[in-house]
């Protein structure tokens, strides 16, 4: 009787280290397809980048009618040629202001070199708010403002509907090379790094 119970509690313990086993070996299986697709996919973004063989911005994006504050029209499909960084945000959004010193310096720093800043306001705001609260805030790139059509256009691209800032970086043959969501340190590092890279090709 007394072999029977421990054969029974050996059997127990084997089954649940094999069990065990199985699920360690198949997490480790998982962690490490995840991890040679993660290597696949640095290794595709690097000869991406050396290709230059970015997806085209949306004709949506490219070709909406788009108003600055002193009411002249352009599309960014007028821009090609220069690297933009396209921008939503609005006077209200505190992270929006707390990446705009870093776009002023980098809009002073690559001016000469065909980048330009385009930062479209998402909200109802006048002319007038806009005007005061760039005067207020020193900034040196160009404002204004587009329709419903092209933030739904922008949102299917970024997959981030409604949140600001968000942060589009267009190349000079028109093609997206690099979508940013939110204003950390971090991020705005990725903008800059990113954009060296644009301007340098």
């Amino acid at each position: 009787m007394r072999k029977e119970i421990l054969m029974k509690n050996l059997m127990k313990n084997i089954i649940v280290f094999i069990a065990l086993s199985i699920s360690l070996s198949a997490l480790v299986g998982c962690s490490k397809t995840a991890d040679s697709s993660k290597d696949s996919a640095e290794k595709t973004n690097s000869a991406t980048a050396k290709n230059n063989d970015y997806p085209p911005v949306p004709s949506g994006i490219m070709q909406a009618e788009i108003r600055d504050v002193d009411g002249n029209t352009f599309k960014l499909e007028d821009k090609k040629g220069k690297v933009l960084l396209v921008n939503l945000w609005a006077t209200w959004c505190g992270p929006c202001r707390k990446e705009m010193p870093d776009f002023v310096e980098l809009q002073d720093k690559y001016r000469d070199q065909n980048f330009e800043i385009i930062g479209l306001n998402t909200d109802d705001e006048s002319v007038e708010d806009v005007k005061s609260f760039a005067k207020a805030m020193k900034l040196n790139y160009l404002l204004g403002y587009t329709d419903g059509k092209f933030f739904i256009e922008f949102f299917k691209v970024t997959r981030q509907e409604g949140s600001i800032p968000q942060t589009m970086l267009i190349n000079r043959e028109g093609r997206l090379t690099g979508v940013f969501l939110g204003a950390g340190a971090a991020n705005v590092a990725k903008i800059k790094d990113s954009v060296e890279k644009a301007i340098s090709q």
